[in-house]
């Protein structure tokens, strides 16, 4: 199976300019900073709420960083790949102290985690294989795969759905069973992208 680009004559997916000091950048930095820093901090003082404010400060700073990027048209494939990274150390941030706080709740984290640092990571680095400025534009490469992982509404139940439920119930087994989905969708993902191939440029003579 092969991709099927979708057309894409005036570049508003395409490659730009790429430079590391953005507005949107330095959003992302700011952001992951500071949502760190609450999280250790709730953890020494092992106070839930000041977790939940960490959490909330990734993402809302998650959320500002790319409407910036969008408004501004600063987006940039280093900004995308900054974007990703720091997603992941504000998550690693948040659930360990999670288990930290409520260890009986480690077993749905850590599958989460599993899913979110490992899986989920490659495919959201995918792009950089492609012409495109981000994970976001992965509609251009492959409808489905976007449609899983990166539309509107995928991004909530990634992001949001698990944090939400454990929080507000601490039911350690649903969160188990909404992690495992997760995961099945991720490497249904990485298959689809294994079967489209990425692109691997040719060897310099």
């Amino acid at each position: 199976m092969k991709a099927e680009p979708v057309a894409d004559p005036d570049n508003r997916y395409g490659i730009r300019e790429e430079r590391l000091l953005t507005g949107a950048t330095v959003i992302t930095a700011v952001r992951t900073v500071a949502s760190v820093v609450l999280a250790a901090m709730a953890a020494h003082q092992e106070d839930l709420t000041l977790l939940v404010v960490a959490l909330v400060v990734y993402w809302v700073g998650d959320m500002l960083d790319g409407f910036y990027a969008r408004v501004r048209d600063c987006e940039t494939r280093i900004g995308a790949v900054l974007d990703i990274m720091c997603d992941r150390f504000n998550a690693a941030a948040f659930y360990i102290g999670l288990a930290w706080l409520q260890p009986d709740l480690s077993p749905a984290i850590f599958v989460y985690l599993a899913e979110f640092m490992v899986v989920d990571c490659f495919l959201s680095i995918a792009f950089l294989a492609w012409p495109v400025r981000s994970p976001n534009y992965f509609f251009v490469i492959d409808r489905p795969i976007w449609l899983w992982n990166w539309s509107k509404p995928a991004k909530a139940i990634n992001s949001a759905l698990f944090a939400v439920l454990l929080l507000a119930t601490g039911w350690m087994w649903v969160g188990l069973a909404i992690a495992s989905a997760l995961l099945v969708l991720k490497c249904v993902s990485l298959h689809r992208l294994v079967r489209i191939g990425l692109p691997v440029p040719e060897a310099s003579s």
